[in-house]
């Protein structure tokens, strides 16, 4: 069953069309090298015989016996014929009986049968020949085998023999263990998959090292397994992270009614109560608006926003905004910008990502503190800074604040769902950037991005480097 599955493999199917293509283009090529043989050989002989019968035609009658009877014992393989015939036939010099009467005697070379004096064992061969008529009558004939060609195409054949049917197993051969190394990797590709499939989300396709396709592509299912591992390792407690946090809500607003329909006495009271209620119903609606938000985001439904941004007025904008409430918290809040830079990606995305980590910014840093940011450029790159003086991130917590619904326990009593840097590294994957939490003390957010030239003609598409160092927990 193994060896019909590795005939039947597509890489020994090719391998055989290629072979067989080979090795018609090799017989091809041996026919077309025999043939202009043939015919070379042909024409070389030819010629021979035209000198020879100008030479001994141009010779006195008294020498051209002689001549041919020279001609003839020097011909050591028997492939020479000659024959001088009177003007009534009769022959007078040579090997040839009799003058074919299919032969023209113009001059032209022919190819006939002869009938010689000396029959040979076989049939007599047909040569080529060339007849004249000379000066008094006489016929003169000279000719030459030609079957030198039939014992060139023995040779040809034998060496065709002995080159290509090595080379044409030699072919099979290579197909046949490309097809079982492919047939054996595909196994061992689908004995990891099912293990996968099984729930083994750490195992990974094999990868030899080498640049072959095979390997590139299991080099690019990896890096896919790699994302889903994350993705499902992030997703395993969403679900109970959502009961948790809409529970505490919703129970809050419960016990405020309850409360509220035993003890309320007055309209004021019962104002309060309300007041409390929605107050838990917002926060329940505002992680489910965050959470659809996140999920609008990390399906890339926001791609086809994306064009020319300008970090600068971003950065401004966000300043403005955040300015009155770092005023009320008595926090120093500044921006300094080289020049203007343009970046490629989705403009309300990029406001709501540092409008973000600026309010974590606002929101940790303890009062007389101060926030600052910054844009930086050199040649093709821009560089925006968030900087404060708040408490930061511990190394423990850096990838943790990442995952949904995280707060550190020192921040548990402060306002927020825990889905604000989820919602930025959400906003990051999709522009392709990369968020880096940085260690404390203080706080520091750095965007490095590559740029177009300042102006409408910059659309070179951004790669950004948001580097987090801030006690941004959302």
């Amino acid at each position: 069953m193994r060896q019909i599955q590795l005939i039947r493999s597509s890489t020994f199917l090719w391998a055989l069309a290629m072979a067989a293509g080979f090795a018609l283009f090799v017989v091809g090529l041996f026919a077309f090298i025999y043939w202009e043989l043939d015919d070379y050989l042909i024409a070389r002989s030819d010629h021979m015989i035209t000198t020879q019968i100008d030479f001994i035609a141009a010779l006195s009658p008294a020498h051209r016996i002689s001549a041919i009877t020279d001609h003839l014992d020097q011909d050591s393989r028997g492939v020479q014929y000659a024959g001088l015939f009177d003007a009534a036939g009769t022959r007078l010099a040579g090997n040839i009986d009799r003058v074919p009467r299919e032969l023209g005697l113009d001059g032209a070379v022919q190819g006939v049968r002869l009938d010689l004096i000396k029959e040979t064992a076989k049939h007599n061969p047909v040569v080529r020949v060339i007849g004249k008529r000379l000066d008094g009558g006489d016929v003169l004939l000279v000719g030459r085998n030609v079957d030198e060609t039939r014992e060139i195409s023995t040779v040809v054949g034998q060496a065709l023999a002995l080159g290509l049917l090595p080379a044409f197993s030699l072919c099979l051969l290579a197909g046949a263990w490309l097809s079982f190394r492919a047939q054996r990797r595909v196994e061992e590709v689908n004995q990891r998959v099912q293990r996968i499939v099984a729930g083994e989300l750490r195992e990974r396709l094999p990868q030899d090292g080498t640049d072959d396709p095979f390997a590139r592509l299991a080099g690019i299912v990896n890096g896919m397994l790699d994302e889903m591992e994350t993705m499902i390792n992030a997703l395993a407690g969403v679900g109970n992270d959502i009961a948790h946090d809409l529970r505490t809500p919703l129970t809050r607003v419960r016990l405020a009614l309850e409360r509220g329909r035993s003890h309320a006495g007055t309209l004021e009271e019962l104002q309060e109560t309300t007041d409390k209620a929605i107050a838990g119903i917002d926060q329940s609606l505002a992680i489910v608006t965050a959470l659809l938000r996140l999920t609008e985001i990390e399906n890339n439904r926001r791609m086809a926003g994306f064009g020319e941004v300008a970090l600068d007025e971003i950065l401004r904008e966000v300043c403005d905004v955040y300015e009155p409430i770092a005023e009320d918290k008595h926090i120093a809040l500044g921006v300094v910008i080289e020049r203007d830079v343009l970046v490629w990606g989705d403009r309300d995305l990029l406001f709501e990502a540092v409008a973000n980590l600026v309010d974590n910014a606002v929101k940790f840093t303890p009062s007389g503190g101060r926030v600052e940011l910054a844009l930086e450029a050199e040649d093709d790159t821009a560089l925006v800074r968030v900087s404060d003086t708040g408490p930061g991130i511990s190394e423990q917590e850096r990838e943790a604040v990442l995952r949904r619904f995280y707060r550190s326990d020192r921040m548990r009593h402060t306002p927020g769902v825990g889905l604000g840097l989820s919602l930025v590294a959400a906003i990051v994957k999709l522009h392709g950037f990369r968020l880096i939490v940085g260690p404390a003390p203080g706080g520091r957010i750095e965007i490095l991005a590559w740029t177009g030239r300042t102006g409408k003609t910059a659309t070179r598409r951004s790669r950004t480097l948001l580097h987090a160092d801030a006690d941004q927990m959302g």
